[in-house]
């Protein structure tokens, strides 16, 4: 702060004029700002051109692999996917022994489907399971992808603002009823879509700065059946510091079961399994351990 002050004041000792003070001053602020614009919009426009193909559902061959990464963005809100209440009958993570890599939210067949956030369309095709979908690359690096529609409004390389209607509800493709399945991704690799929005009647965006660790990117860790619990990480030192894994060593009681256990501690089966090298068919024995990771 004293060395600001002994600034202003040489700089108006050398003037001794305050408004070429001022007008210097501002010329300063204004070419830092400018500059941060620029910055932001190369980092926009890199995100917008990198592997742009309209042809490929997803067209990262390499994937992120360095952990945690960082999205930022620039509204708290997003708009909503669809216009009645939000219901999520499935969610991220594992699923009759496969990954969801998505969540899937009720409506039905006919109803509109908006896109979340300003973006550019990249890919308008039938996609095998997705059946009719949609995907939106928006100024962030991430991907939204809109599936199981029975129609499809907008064409390749449009440019839509959030909250503009880009397809209507169906159940095209691998769908047990309508409903809409909404993925989220950056640089072809899935994200958790809770860990980033909240999906209530606030349409919160949990941060605008968030850094993603490995574990909201690895879908056996997590209970399509349930929400895991949310930790958002908004520097770098807390993504770092929650990236270390916790274990825990469980024994087992009378009347357990790896759906209880799994339940209570909020730790996927899959991953109960592939921690201890067992089955979910195996019996457990009363006293026998289990390694729980966190």
């Amino acid at each position: 702060m004293k060395s600001l002050f002994a600034f202003f004041l040489i700089l108006f000792l050398s003037t001794n004029n305050y408004g070429q003070i001022h007008q210097i001053f501002e010329y300063n602020i204004d070419s830092i700002l400018n500059f941060k614009n620029i910055v932001k919009d190369s980092i926009s426009n890199s995100f917008m051109e990198e592997n742009w193909d309209t042809s490929t559902y997803n067209p990262y061959k390499i994937k992120v692999k360095k952990y945690p990464f960082n999205i930022s963005f620039k509204d708290s809100v997003y708009s909503s996917p669809i216009d009645r209440k939000k219901v999520i009958t499935s969610r991220y993570g594992w699923r009759r022994r496969r990954a969801h890599k998505g969540i899937d939210i009720d409506l039905v067949t006919g109803d509109d489907v908006k896109v979340i956030l300003d973006g550019k369309v990249r890919y308008v095709n039938y996609h095998s399971g997705h059946g009719k979908v949609v995907v939106v690359r928006h100024y962030n690096g991430l991907e939204t992808s809109y599936s199981h529609l029975s129609k499809q409004l907008v064409k390749i390389n449009d440019t839509v603002v959030k909250g503009q209607v880009i397809g209507k509800g169906g159940t095209t493709g691998n769908a047990r009823g309508s409903h809409l399945h909404l993925e989220v991704s950056f640089k072809g690799t899935y994200i958790y879509p809770e860990y980033l929005f909240s999906f209530n009647e606030k349409n919160n965006i949990r941060s605008q700065n968030i850094w993603v660790t490995k574990n909201w990117v690895t879908p056996y860790i997590h209970n399509s059946k349930r929400q895991s619990a949310i930790l958002i990480c908004n520097t770098y030192e807390e993504a770092i510091k929650r990236s270390k894994k916790t274990k825990q060593i469980y024994v087992i009681k009378k009347g357990d079961t790896l759906s209880k256990i799994s339940s209570k501690h909020r730790v996927s089966i899959t991953s109960i399994c592939k921690t201890n090298s067992i089955r979910k068919s195996s019996t457990l024995k009363i006293g026998q351990k289990l390694v729980l990771i966190q």
